[in-house]
């Protein structure tokens, strides 16, 4: 990722309350956009115990890049997303151009912001 000397434009994505293959959906159609700390063939692996599991991936947001395909999950999924303002608004605006998104919370700060979302398949 170049966004190094531009932290204002990552947005850390957390992914809760779902399966691996939603997760990877997720992840998958904000990589078709934005450029990402993980590889592709990176896929999200379940865990041998039965804990919360929470998926990561830091986003590159200054400069979007194609629009996603449809994308489908087979059950809603919680989404973490944390960055500078513009950089969230456009990743939410992207997850809303695939998903159904519904606003669970929000935290502002000076320079970043912190919201939640619902994720649904349409």
């Amino acid at each position: 990722m170049k966004s190094v000397n531009h932290p204002v434009d990552e947005v850390v994505v957390a992914l809760t309350d779902g399966a691996k293959e939603d997760a990877h959906a997720v992840f998958g159609v904000l990589r078709t956009a934005f450029a990402c700390d993980r590889a592709p063939d990176d896929v999200p692996k379940d865990v041998a115990e039965r804990r919360p599991t929470v998926w990561l991936a830091t986003f590159d947001a200054s400069h979007p890049g194609r629009k996603p395909g449809p994308a489908r999950l087979t059950a809603p999924l919680t989404a973490t997303l944390q960055g500078g303002y513009s950089a969230v608004d456009s990743m939410r605006r992207t997850l809303a151009s695939v998903f159904t998104v519904h606003d669970v919370g929000t935290a502002f700060g000076d320079q970043e912001e912190e919201i939640q979302v619902l994720l649904e398949s349409r």
